[in-house]
């Protein structure tokens, strides 16, 4: 569900004051201004403003907004819960009883002006593709991948079986050092395709984190080896665009699964580590992160701790996250 023009619902707390609108001045009181009653797109607080609007009202339905993630808000009546995850002004509801999804629906456009886009396809630019029989929903990012593959001009190229092959050996070394190697990389857009794919990978692609996490690193002075190396990822891309996440159903009851790792001193550069771990919910990968370590650990064993660190603490947030839903 969307909410139509969201960020007019909000009540303002502070006097905020604007010129009287072109076409609306009082021609007797041209020099007067008017008081906002109600936020406008383009203010500041506006965003701010709707998600505390919209808040409230949820909780006159009785539903709670989990302080371990603000935008889930959920609501049991017996043992029959409802979901709601809000994004901004998207919204998706889920639940067993459609008579309890319905009867939210109906609060919902009674209180806003709502689209109601009907059963959940795409969000995000992120397809859901739902298999009744099989008791499994498979998200994944295929039209999105083709549009960057697109916009780069990568879309016929030829697909590579890996992320990242093992002959870049990336290092700021390689990055331009005179004006007109810099100048030759100002055309390339390297930060740009770097953003899209970081954002795939964020949502669906937990395969490309370490590529990713590698190649970002060099975004304020790119160079000729750090793009051939993207496109590399981009061919990867290419040859597995149809890869996703797919969640079935728990059969053996709540499984939460970490694994975890480091590789110690990979960086050429300041010869930190990398932490990287990941988290699966039944089976169904649910978190992860790959990321140079803060420090520079002065051995193996110590990167291992620091790795395990960050890890317990994603566990601690899954688990206070996982109870709160009473599963």
């Amino acid at each position: 569900m969307d909410v139509k023009t969201s960020f007019l619902h909000g009540d303002l707390e502070e006097n905020i004051y604007m010129q009287q609108p072109a076409g609306f001045v009082d021609k007797s009181k041209p020099d007067y201004v008017c008081l906002l009653k109600k936020s406008l797109y383009g203010l500041k607080l506006s965003p701010r403003q709707w998600n505390k609007n919209f808040d409230t009202f949820m909780h006159i339905l009785n539903f709670k907004r989990i302080k371990y993630d603000h935008s889930l808000y959920f609501k049991y009546d017996g043992d029959i819960p409802v979901f709601l995850v809000l994004y901004v002004d998207d919204m998706l509801i889920a639940g067993p009883s459609l008579k309890h999804i319905k009867n939210l629906q109906d609060n919902l456009k009674r209180n806003f002006e709502m689209k109601d886009l009907g059963e959940a396809k795409k969000i995000l630019g992120m397809s859901i593709e739902r298999n009744r029989k099989n008791s499994t929903i498979f998200l994944n990012h295929k039209s999105y991948v083709q549009s960057i593959l697109k916009r780069f001009c990568m879309e016929k190229s030829k697909p590579s079986s890996v992320p990242l092959a093992t002959h870049f050996q990336l290092s700021k070394e390689q990055c331009p050092k005179t004006e007109k190697e810099k100048e030759k990389m100002q055309n390339i857009p390297y930060s740009n395709a770097i953003g899209s794919i970081m954002f795939l990978m964020v949502c669906t692609r937990p395969d490309i984190a370490y590529s990713i996490s590698c190649l970002s690193r060099y975004m304020s002075n790119a160079s000729p080896p750090y793009w051939e190396a993207l496109k590399w990822l981009l061919r990867y891309l290419n040859g597995s665009a149809n890869l996703g996440i797919m969640f079935s159903k728990c059969s053996k009851g709540v499984d939460l699964t970490s694994y975890v790792d480091s590789n110690y001193a990979n960086d050429r550069d300041s010869r930190r580590s990398t932490t990287s771990y990941i988290f699966t919910l039944c089976g169904s990968c649910i978190t992860w992160k790959s990321q140079l370590q803060q420090i520079v650990a002065l051995s193996t064993i110590e990167a291992e701790y620091i790795a395990a660190t960050e890890a317990f603490k994603e566990a601690l947030w899954l688990e206070g996250l996982v109870k709160k839903l009473v599963f």
